[in-house]
């Protein structure tokens, strides 16, 4: 084989490795990078905590130098997601169809998006449904598209924050279950206390499972 043309070759291999490289660069890299910053935030033991929209802002060296809590100003209090243990800070779109891909996928841009056919937070007997992505592809699906990527993270007890209509509907994470992509009890299964449902890509940016988390209310403020 003349030199040329192994040269060329050698060329054309190199640039699909380099090509493959970047491929999984950009798709695993906001996994990784959640998975680091929450390693990181564990071995400073540092958390989030909520405070008013009034209180100074963090510098990036507050967030990611020092060990001191990091405060956390919802994103709005009409409609909102915080859950301090894993950083989410997110609005939610409300009445989202979950029947229609297009409808959601565009709703996912936004935020979280809540099911159309769940409840609003009541301190009556409810279930409210969200879901968002954990995703790999974040160039495809926008802003939020890696909202949910530590949801995994969460543990019996844990806080969840609901902002509506001024009020923080406090619930305490009770259950953690994989389930099938097309199972629907999480959906539509029946209630007898006001809780809330969590569901998200298992593993993330596929749709072969899904992971829930469940969480009852246990204050109002």
């Amino acid at each position: 084989m003349p030199a040329q043309t192994k040269k060329t070759l050698f060329s054309f291999a190199n640039l699909l490795i380099f090509l493959g490289l970047i491929f999984l660069v950009l798709s695993f890299g906001p996994l990784l990078v959640s998975e680091v910053w929450y390693f990181i935030k564990e071995i400073k033991n540092q958390n989030y905590i909520l405070e008013d929209s009034t209180a100074q802002k963090d510098s990036v060296f507050a967030r990611f130098l020092s060990k001191n809590p990091i405060r956390i100003d919802p994103v709005n209090r009409n409609f909102a997601l915080v859950i301090e243990k894993i950083g989410v800070n997110a609005p939610i779109v409300a009445n989202v169809s979950v029947a229609s891909e297009d409808a959601y996928k565009e709703a996912l841009k936004s935020g979280i998006a809540h099911a159309i056919s769940s409840d609003y937070p009541t301190e009556s007997a409810s279930n409210i449904f969200l879901f968002a992505h954990a995703s790999l592809n974040f160039w495809d699906l926008g802003k939020y598209s890696t909202v949910f990527n530590l949801l995994r993270k969460l543990n019996y007890t844990d806080k969840i924050h609901i902002f509506y209509d001024e009020q923080d509907y406090v619930y305490e994470v009770v259950n953690k279950e994989v389930v099938k992509g097309w199972n629907t009890n999480p959906l539509t299964r029946p209630t007898i206390e006001p809780i809330l449902t969590l569901q998200t890509c298992d593993p993330p940016g596929t749709t072969i499972n899904r992971y829930v988390v469940t969480a009852k209310l246990v204050e109002v403020n």
